[in-house]
């Protein structure tokens, strides 16, 4: 227990006087901190919640929000960062007790439980992921106790709708809602307690004492404690996050048109337009997909050799005045703001021109190829004085409205249909080379798709002749802007690229320890940090996986034949079932759907699943060792026993000791030099500190 104080004490506080630089991935979670505390809204991949108890740690530590977080390696001077370390590095070694709770509810053993214990307080790889500010501490201590909370609700089956029962049972729900809301990978820990409550009501079907009431009452239980509870918790959490992030900041070109207006500082904000399109209006679109931008003509023309050699047309993601577009009849080139000249509105199914305010060409489309994009078509300006060809008509519908209906400011999206050569208008995401301004491609595609890069919104709108709205008026309900943020947070997850010198790693190396993330320092001077776990450990792990998966076939097995099993080896055998099963399966569940995700992965994305590893090894270990002890005499059996449970202690301590400095930071030379201390425990060429 005093080890465990002083590693606890650790990880607390040597980091804080020892490392006083930004760490890996502070440059993003502790700038969201700062956002935070700011009000200014901002845009990540990750539900709000651990962003969001970031920044309140660092507030209530006395951080006021100011410093940039803008590379690794900047020192934090004068700012008070201590707070925001603090809390996650107490998150983080509350997964210790959490497993030896989970490990004793589930083996009632003392042993299995400090087993499972000391692998979390002795492995490097959860020492320095808990040390800086970081989701996965936050993440991780939500799992756990979503975890111990389910062991504890099944122990007190015995006494349903009891206090304690009740207690746990919601207690769940609420850990639930905490680990999705830092994560989506939370999901995974929402689906074990899934399978351990359909369990559950499938034992108590087959229960024929209880009354089907009573069976209703412990669904209805369930349903309100582990599904609606937390959906209502994980809303609340997005209503709290849109309600302090009210100032217009970085995130808002990921957004919709309608979403920005709802932010202060914002052009959109508090800005009055006309609210429907009408023949003559001046406007701007913007383009739906994440970071689309507007759509943008300016002077210069496609190089030789790109197409035909007319204006670029392109999206541009600032507010420019070659944005501006006069939309036009067809057939007509009638100025229709003209005071002669009666207000018409642009309707659902319309065919229309769009005419380039600056340059006076329009907007144009044909059969030869895209600049960057194969087999979509490009899109040009064309025409003099909005004088051009059949080429420049697009039919304007509106997603989701019928023929005839008018088209809304902001609100409405709208889909440009080439009449020519059916293709539509679209932004394929791709930036153009120096020619193009390194501005995004616009293209015509001919593959019809209901996504993002092919719907354009109207977003500011000039036409003197019709009355103005405040746009708070369109301003989206908040279930709008919730599901809007989720389709912008999947789009940004399916989307991620590696940034630049950046580690990534593939699933099957996780387990094996295969390679690590440089979090600090590159030269002989700096603290390096390097998360790698410790590898005593994780290959304990990796064994143990193995040979937990041999002794439960066995002893199925033997179950099976009708082998003659004592009260105590029958204990043994429901321990390792069904306990080691649970454990078992929170490890598959939280690292067989790395393998088929397409997004770039990193190595600290295994430690959830590490943390199931080390329970099972917990158990799968003290159930062998039992096992063996019950085949000897009673004296020999608690010597193997004892001296089987103090060589892995102290294995895992021991290596600990050799491989501490990978967490608290090295210096001088580089492990690859023969005069490094570290240069012997290199014992992977991928291992790279």
């Amino acid at each position: 227990m005093d080890l465990y104080r002083e590693n606890v004490f650790s990880v607390l506080f040597i980091p804080f006087l020892m490392i006083p630089n930004i760490r890996w991935d502070e440059t993003h979670f502790g700038k969201m901190g700062s956002y935070y505390i700011n009000r200014t809204f901002f845009f990540d991949v990750h539900p709000p919640l651990g962003k969001m108890l970031i920044g309140l740690a660092g507030y209530l530590s006395g951080y006021n929000g100011t410093f940039p977080f803008q590379k690794p390696g900047d020192r934090y001077g004068h700012h008070n960062y201590i707070g925001m370390r603090g809390f996650c590095a107490f998150l983080g070694s509350c997964l210790v007790p959490f497993a030896y709770l989970i490990v004793l509810e589930l083996s009632k053993s003392l042993s299995a439980a400090l087993l499972a214990a000391s692998i979390l307080i002795f492995d490097t790889g959860c020492i320095t992921l808990s040390q800086y500010i970081l989701l996965d501490p936050i993440l991780m201590f939500f799992l756990m106790g979503a975890v111990l909370s389910m062991v504890k609700y099944n122990s007190c089956a015995v006494r349903p709708f009891s206090a304690p029962w009740w207690f746990w049972l919601s207690l769940t729900g609420v850990n639930l809602a905490g680990a999705i809301g830092v994560k989506f990978v939370g999901l995974f820990v929402v689906l074990l307690v899934g399978l351990n409550t359909v369990y559950d009501l499938w034992e108590l079907l087959g229960d024929l004492s209880l009354s089907l009431v009573t069976l209703g009452k412990h669904l209805l239980a369930r349903v309100f404690c582990l599904i609606l509870l937390p959906l209502v918790l994980y809303t609340a959490q997005f209503a709290v996050h849109f309600a302090v992030l009210n100032k217009s900041g970085p995130g808002d070109g990921f957004f919709s048109s309608a979403f920005q207006s709802r932010l202060i500082g914002n052009n959109l904000h508090n800005v009055s337009v006309p609210e429907h399109l009408a023949y003559g209006s001046v406007i701007t679109m913007k383009n739906l997909r994440m970071a689309g931008g507007y759509l943008h003509s300016h002077w210069h023309l496609y190089p030789e050799g790109v197409g035909a050699r007319q204006q670029q047309v392109t999206a541009y993601l600032h507010k420019d005045l070659n944005n501006l577009w006069v939309i036009k009849k067809h057939d007509s080139n009638t100025d229709h703001l003209d005071p002669s000249c009666s207000v018409e509105f642009v309707r659902h199914g319309d065919v229309i021109r769009l005419e380039h305010k600056e340059t006076s060409r329009n907007l144009h489309s044909h059969q030869h190829e895209a600049p960057m994009t194969r087999k979509h078509f490009q899109v040009t300006g064309y025409g003099i004085n909005g004088t051009g060809d059949a080429n420049d008509f697009w039919r304007i519908e509106v997603v989701g409205r019928k023929s005839g209906k008018r088209i809304k400011v902001l609100r409405s999206q709208i889909r440009l249909t080439h009449l020519a050569t059916g293709c539509i208008l679209g932004s394929s995401g791709k930036t153009l080379p120096k020619w193009g301004w390194e501005q995004v491609e616009v293209t015509c595609t001919p593959y019809v798709k209901e996504t993002p890069n092919a719907l354009w919104n109207v977003e500011d709108h000039i036409n003197p002749k019709l009355p103005n709205i405040s746009l708070d008026v369109l301003k989206p309900s908040f279930p709008e802007i919730l599901l809007e943020s989720h389709m912008v947070m999947i789009r940004g997850n399916s989307g991620l690229k590696p940034k630049e010198n950046e580690v990534t790693s593939k699933p099957w190396h996780w387990p094996i320890n295969y390679q690590g993330l440089r979090f600090s320092g590159v030269n002989e001077t700096d603290y390096r940090v390097y998360l790698l776990g410790n590898p005593v450990v994780w290959w304990l792990n990796l064994v143990t996986i193995g040979l937990y998966l041999l002794m439960a076939t066995c002893t199925i097995v033997a179950i099976k034949r009708g082998a003659q099993l004592t009260v105590e080896f029958k204990e043994l055998s429901e321990v390792l079932l069904h306990s080691g099963g649970k454990i078992m399966l929170g490890w598959l569940l939280h690292y067989l759907p790395f393998f088929m995700m397409g997004r770039v992965l990193y190595f600290h994305h295994y430690f959830p699943a590490m943390l199931f590893s080390s329970m099972l090894t917990g158990i799968t270990w003290d159930t062998l060792l039992k096992f063996c002890a019950g085949c000897l005499s009673c004296s020999m059996g608690k010597r193997v026993y004892t001296y089987g449970m103090l060589a892995l202690m102290l294995l895992i301590v021991y290596s600990f000791y050799l491989f501490h400095p990978l967490s608290y930071g090295m210096v001088g030379p580089m492990a690859s030099d023969p005069n490094s201390p570290m240069a012997g425990l290199r014992w992977l060429e991928s291992w790279e500190f």
